[in-house]
């Protein structure tokens, strides 16, 4: 049956696929509005099997507040081209519109609403893949409740959004500390909020680095001394590619190498636990300082050098940081 303009207009409006797709599947329907709407469905439900191993590394995140409750999703993709058309940006802030009005505390609520067209999310998010040809997929979900809630979308551009809520109402302040939430990335508000398992990792990686490097040194100077040049035989590669230049001998070589054994040895059988648990619970330290909020340097002051804390004390006394959250799409 011949297929008019207008149905293909009509169903192109409720549905947002290509015109070519539209036809295609009214004409299949024999002009059932209904079926040709299931068919973009299948097609959509096809495609996301079919790319179902894709990496889905581009994306909009959108962030919003209404009412004393702030959300932020990302409805993520394969590519930017994807995730900066108009299309692709309405129907993530149609989700996290609906998020927001069901206050839904988790992604797979989010998953279940339906949307103001009458769809399921995810159904909507299966027929934009449909229309695209990428594998789509929703993740960042994190919502904040409360008062005193500001937001921050990262200049706009959609890839990084972040929350923070203070105990009372400074808009400004909250503006600024959502803007160092960005920039800084925090992992946790204080230090007494880092997880333990995120402490203890710390604390592993800071003893083996500092044992690590405690032997790196001592190599070094049993080197110097040999008259060796420990940049020449820093690692087994520079060692055969040095050799080649001639800018070492084999026997040279080979000497390198056993001193490096020796020395290295020797040194791990002695380092002094007491100095290399004073140095890995410095660098925890330092670790905390960098990555919790309030104690991370602010960004954002008159040039200062100053806490975060520091900077809040001087906006008001009373202020406090309540809570924050941050969602990027972008590799760090």
């Amino acid at each position: 049956m011949a297929i008019s303009i207008d149905d293909i207009k009509k169903l192109r409006a409720m549905t947002g696929a290509g015109l070519a797709d539209v036809k295609k599947a009214l004409t299949e329907a024999e002009g059932d509005f209904d079926k040709a709407k299931e068919i973009l469905r299948e097609r959509g439900l096809a495609i996301a099997a079919k790319r179902s191993d894709r990496e889905t590394s581009n994306g909009c995140v959108l962030v919003k507040a209404v009412d004393g409750f702030a959300a932020t999703i990302a409805l993520k993709c394969e590519t930017d081209f994807v995730a900066n058309g108009a299309d692709f940006i309405a129907l993530t802030d149609a989700i996290l519109t609906a998020a927001i009005a069901a206050k839904a505390k988790d992604l797979e609520a989010v998953k279940e609403l339906t949307l103001s067209d009458g769809q399921k999310v995810q159904d909507a998010v299966t027929q934009r893949s449909g229309i695209t040809g990428e594998k789509m997929e929703l993740d960042g979900y994190l919502v904040l409740e409360g008062e005193n809630i500001e937001i921050y979308d990262h200049m706009g551009k959609h890839t990084l959004a972040t929350m923070v809520q203070t105990n009372i109402n400074a808009p400004e302040v909250g503006h600024k500390l959502a803007m160092q939430v960005a920039a800084m990335k925090p992992v946790a508000l204080n230090a007494d909020s880092v997880p333990q398992a995120v402490l203890d990792e710390e604390y592993k990686t800071a003893v083996e680095k500092t044992k690590l490097e405690q032997v790196e040194k001592y190599v070094e100077v049993v080197l110097k001394k040999a008259g060796i040049n420990p940049n020449l035989v820093d690692s087994e590669d520079h060692i055969e590619s040095n050799i080649k230049k001639g800018w070492l001998t084999e026997e040279q070589a080979k000497e390198a190498r056993e001193l490096k054994e020796k020395a290295a040895a020797e040194k791990a059988a002695t380092l002094n636990p007491n100095m290399i648990e004073n140095i890995a619970k410095g660098r925890v330290a330092k670790f905390l300082k960098e990555n919790c909020l309030v104690d991370q340097e602010f960004q954002f002051g008159d040039g200062d050098k100053q806490t975060v804390t520091e900077w809040l004390g001087k906006q008001n006394k009373e202020l406090k940081i309540v809570d924050f959250k941050r969602f990027t799409l972008v590799a760090e």
